[in-house]
């Protein structure tokens, strides 16, 4: 069974002063536990939305998203907050960090909820950080960072509560190429090995080069699904 499965799906935006914005029109898109795709496409194409949407952050004009065989329109404001907590993970573009948390107390956040316990909780953290080049900053605020030590951080709570799906949006725009490449190889280890299923949206080759399957949007319609050989079925 898909991990995510959106049919049909689109999305409007009306304005009254400049119509209706036609984000989405009539996605298909199924993703298997353990894929580590990407969407891909430019600006306006829809990428964001169709994150959101999957995520359970907006719901659509028409058609059906599904996470773990649940159909998020039906579902409550609770049950959708619980879907997020337990089986997503997301990096957004603005970090979404709480100002007057540490790095490190961003980074524990979600397990926190989930009831882990403060001893894992700090084993998992540390070892993201050390990977993640954060280590010196885990008692600083957000306020005291960089946007590329917020997105590393982002990156890090997000990993670090262990979810079933990670929905990243751009996550290696706001960083320097080489942290970008280890950011994205230690997601690859935790996709191989915990079969954690990456859905990301990206305009960085390097990115779109790891992926195991590329879907292209253009003017919120799919005009390409290409998979690698070998990639995750």
């Amino acid at each position: 069974m898909a991990v995510v499965e959106v049919v049909g799906v689109k999305k409007d935006y009306v304005d009254r002063g400049a119509g209706t914005t036609h984000a989405l029109r009539g996605v298909d898109l199924a993703v298997e536990s353990g894929e580590f795709m990407a969407i891909a496409g430019p600006s306006g194409s829809g990428k964001t939305t169709l994150l959101n949407l999957i995520g359970g952050l907006d719901t659509p004009t028409a058609g059906s998203v599904k996470v773990d065989g649940r159909e998020l329109a039906t579902m409550t404001s609770a049950q959708l907050s619980d879907l997020r907590r337990d089986r997503i993970g997301f990096v957004f573009q603005a970090y979404n960090l709480i100002p007057v948390l540490s790095a490190e107390e961003n980074a524990e956040y979600v397990m926190e909820l989930k009831g882990v316990g403060s001893g894992a909780r700090h084993e998992r953290i540390e070892g993201l950080f050390e990977r993640l080049g954060l280590a010196e900053l885990r008692h600083k605020r957000p306020p005291k960072m960089s946007g590329g030590q917020q997105q590393r951080v982002a990156v890090a709570r997000a990993i670090a509560a262990e979810p079933a799906v990670v929905l990243a949006d751009e996550p290696t725009a706001n960083l320097d190429q080489a942290t970008g490449r280890a950011l994205i190889e230690m997601m690859r280890e935790l996709n191989r090995e915990r079969k954690v299923t990456f859905i990301f949206s990206t305009h960085d080759p390097m990115v779109l080069e790891q992926a195991d399957r590329v879907v292209r949007l253009v003017d919120g319609a799919v005009t390409s699904d290409d998979r690698k050989a070998g990639g995750a079925l």
